[in-house]
């Protein structure tokens, strides 16, 4: 419609100047339906709650329950069954609670609209629009569907939501001949979801709902396919491990019995004994417990996590896509240069300086006057962020102008320049701004340290040399001046001020603390280049430079070859960003990807971490993983490094809980191999699993950040959770924990009961695993050193777990099949236990010295 003529238009759309007629209206309501975005990703509470079973191990869990309740072993089977319900239910609540979130901070949707019906002006709410109407758009309308603009005075209109440029859009009505015009260049049609910020005007809706540009874009997230995060898919690949392990050793200790001629029932319940002890029953409630947590300590940090596995996978970030406008930079301009008396001054922190050193501010008063009076900007309410960077600055230089206004000449873009009459001091001055170039030609005079003096060809030269070099620094520059009269052609020139979306002061240290964490940055802008490269070199952003253009002429093998040497997108699309995300995961980059505006929710949704910004549109935060609840960068910094902490603490209790876990595995096959009773039973292995280990693995969860974490590399995505130097390591410390309760059970099987031995080698396999638990919090460091008892959790975990394992022993030792200790049983217990404890402290003492060597 933008190459249209206005009659064209209304003749093709069926409609006129005074409008539809009601029941014209309701007929076409009938025929495109409600003007309204639908929400195609909607997740039901059915959907949450399935998300929640979607883990190899749940489903490893729930085919034990069955075989355990096949064989009798209910108690087996509802321990099993509790702690899938808590892994459910503690993923849920998150999960739900995010969406409710997500809802609460829906602000987009304009919910009124003044359409002229009948020849009249009527307020409907926005969802009645059709293609058709005549809606009339004012200063702070927010627009609620496409038009074609029919009628426009000064008309100017933020879309940032959408072609993600800061800087309002001056709009007009007349036709636009060319063809192909991009959506940030059609000056007649009005978008859904912008606001306009100055002016008047009146247009014809030409598509409503998802016919808009808005409803296309959300209509596009639904082709791009989430991707599991590297948490769910290293899970997955333990979780299928363990299984095998499983099959083979519940084979081989079968098959191992039934040709020593064993009972083949007593076999296979042996069997499913070894299979319970491999299973790590605890390992997905501490997970989620643990994912849960990370994600409250986010949310203080203005971070809304909606999916737990996007903690974790935030972790292994490697590049973050930034859009600029609002992220890196405030969303809104501010006034930081201005050229007077042949001097050009910074403007900072409320002072005017001149080569870097203050200067009295009332030589520029003259300047400031002409920015306050000719403007219609206030400090609060919607306002033109061009003209509001003028009221700020002057007022944040303690100048103070109030003179009546007499008349006004708006600002339009074929004059392009604004004028107002004032009443000063009796007398009528008329104060003009606009275009430095247009303003220069209406010139005779110069105004300079306090005189008029004529505006001569040096001078005029000296403007222009200041206009380009502020412009060459990216600065929307405008020019001032003033006359007595009311002659556009007699004005005298006053000064130019230059303005811009400055970035927000903590992002050079963020950009800082990526470069140190080998975070690639990568700043995607709907801005033109000088803008761009500008703000990048502000926030210490250095790299290759490409524009939206030059993008489209690079093949997608051309960019792949190219984009880890591209920091900088200019002028970019929706599309462009989608493909600079997926050129970047080829490349085998976990992205993140930070934006508000409905032109980033597709590279959003296909970005590993999407994250929306509070202030954005409801169609990027529900395109994201998580919302950056104060819009700004440093937030998914942070995020970033909470993500690494949660990973390494994970990894510390998977490592605890798999050599607990092997332990337990070598505890009953040596045994069977030695032709011993088992020295624990099913429903002992479950209680060390869920119980006294889960406690201490759960605090290891909350290891306090170690300062050393945003200093290394982003892990590989492939790397596995268990390596093969960690992997020696279990073993090793699963052996001796093993040995250890053998020994102590064959020593309690010669002189006591074998309830007795049971009793002992349950209670001593628990507590060498409250030991082993402190070698993996100090991890290569001493358990002396003084950051191993930062940790107070952890303790805290270790004397609960052993009092509930003394409570369980006096108190229920039916149920459990036990029998009550003697003090010195437990002296037994606790100096063999402590020599996994022990050993590791050697292990660690020789490696040091074998490094301290070469």
């Amino acid at each position: 419609m933008y190459n249209k003529e206005i009659k064209e238009v209304m003749k093709e759309l069926n409609s006129s100047m005074n409008g539809l007629t009601d029941a014209e209206a309701g007929e076409r309501l009938k025929k495109y339906g409600l003007n309204q975005i639908k929400e195609i990703h909607k997740i039901s509470i059915f959907k949450i709650l399935l998300n929640q079973f979607k883990s190899f191990i749940i489903y490893v869990l729930m085919a034990a329950s069955i075989i355990a309740f096949l064989f009798g072993k209910t108690t087996d089977t509802i321990i099993i069954l509790a702690i899938i319900i808590l892994n459910t239910i503690l993923g849920f609540i998150q999960e739900y609670k995010a969406e409710k979130s997500i809802q609460a901070l829906k602000k987009l949707a304009a919910p009124n609209a003044v359409v002229i019906r009948e020849g009249k002006e009527k307020l409907i709410p926005a969802s009645d629009l059709v293609p058709g109407d005549i809606i009339i758009i004012e200063s702070g309308s927010k627009i609620s569907a496409d038009a074609r603009i029919i009628e426009s005075s000064s008309l100017r209109i933020d879309e940032s939501t959408l072609t993600g440029e800061s800087t309002p859009v001056d709009k007009v009505s007349s036709v636009i001949k060319s063809e192909n015009v991009q959506i940030a260049d059609q000056n007649n049609i009005l978008f859904s979801g912008t606001t306009c910020v100055y002016g008047r005007g009146k247009a014809v809706i030409i598509d409503t709902g998802m016919k808009t540009e808005l409803g296309k874009i959300a209509s596009s997230i639904q082709e791009v396919e989430e991707q599991p995060t590297p948490l769910q898919i290293k899970l997955k690949q333990f979780g299928f491990h363990i299984t095998l392990g499983i099959i083979i050793i519940t084979a081989l200790i079968f098959f191992l019995g039934y040709f020593r001629n064993q009972n083949a029932v007593d076999m296979f319940l042996a069997s499913l004994s070894l299979a319970v002890a491999a299973i790590p029953e605890g390992l997905p409630a501490v997970i989620t417990i643990t994912l849960a947590l990370g994600t409250q300590r986010m949310l203080k940090r203005n971070a809304l996590i909606r999916k737990l596995p996007a903690v974790e996978t935030l972790g292994s970030v490697s590049v973050i896509c930034v859009d600029k406008t609002g992220t890196i930079t405030k969303n809104e301009m501010a006034s930081t240069l201005l050229y007077m008396n042949n001097k050009l001054v910074d403007i900072k922190d409320n002072k005017l300086l001149y080569n870097k050193k203050e200067i009295d501010k009332r030589e520029f008063s003259k300047l400031f006057e002409i920015a306050s009076l000719c403007n219609n900007a206030t400090i609060d309410g919607v306002s033109d962020p061009t003209e509001k960077a003028l009221i700020v600055a002057s007022k944040n230089l303690n100048f103070n102008f109030n003179y009546k206004r007499i008349k006004e000449s708006p600002f339009d873009s074929d004059k392009k320049y604004m004028a107002t009459l004032n009443l000063v001091d009796g007398n009528q001055i008329s104060y003009v701004k606009g275009a430095p170039e247009k303003i220069l030609d209406m010139c005779k005079y110069s105004y300079r340290n306090g005189r008029e003096t004529i505006l001569n060809r040096k001078d005029r030269e000296s403007v222009i040399n200041a206009y380009h070099e502020m412009a060459n620094n990216a600065l929307r520059v405008l020019g001032f001046a003033y006359s007595k009269d009311e002659n556009p052609k007699n004005l005298v020139f006053t000064g130019l001020i230059g303005m811009i979306d400055p970035p927000r002061e903590e992002v050079y240290e963020s950009i800082k603390t990526c470069r140190k964490a080998g975070i690639k940055v990568v700043m995607i802008t709907g801005d033109y280049k000088l803008t761009a490269q500008a703000i990048a070199s502000q926030i210490g952003l250095h790299g290759k430079i490409i524009t939206g253009e030059e993008l489209d002429k690079l093949s997608t093998q051309r960019l792949s070859e190219i984009v880890e040497d591209i920091s900088i997108y200019a002028r970019v699309n929706p599309s462009h960003k989608l493909k600079i995300v997926s050129a970047l995961q080829k490349k085998g980059h976990i992205v993140a990807m930070t934006g508000d505006g409905v032109n980033d929710a597709p590279a959003l949704k296909k970005a590993d971490i999407g994250a929306a910004v509070g202030s954005g549109t409801d169609v990027a935060k529900e395109s994201s993983e998580m919302v950056l609840i104060d819009d700004n960068f440093s937030t998914i910094v942070s995020a970033v490094e909470e993500g690494r902490r949660i990973y390494e603490n994970i990894k510390k209790f998977i490592y605890y809980l798999f050599s607990s876990n092997l332990a337990e595995i070598l505890v009953l096959f040596i045994a069977l191999l030695a032709g011993l009773p088992l020295p624990v039973i099913a429903i002992q292995i479950l209680w060390i699993n869920l119980v006294t280990d889960g406690l201490p693995a759960l605090a290891l969860g909350l290891d306090p950040t170690n300062h050393e974490i945003m200093e290394r590399k982003p892990r590989d995505a492939k790397e596995k959770i268990i390596n093969k130097s960690s992997l020696i390591n279990l073993i090793a410390l699963s052996l001796v924990m093993s040995l250890g309760t053998i020994f102590v059970f064959n020593y309690y099987l010669s002189n006591n009961s074998l309830i007795y031995a049971q009793t002992v080698a349950f209670s001593t396999l628990m507590l060498y695993q409250m030991f082993n638990v402190l070698n993996y919090r100090a991890q290569d460091r001493t358990i002396f050193s003084s950051e191993f008892f930062k940790n107070k959790y952890l303790l805290g975990a270790i004397l609960i777990s052993v009092l509930l394992q003394i409570f369980i022993v006096y108190f229920m030792p039916d149920l459990f099949n036990l029998i009550k200790l003697t003090l010195f049983d437990w002296l037994v217990i606790a100096l063999v236990s402590s020599t996994v404890l022990i050993f590791q402290e050697i292990r660690k003492l020789f490696i040091k010295k074998v490094l301290e060597q070469y």
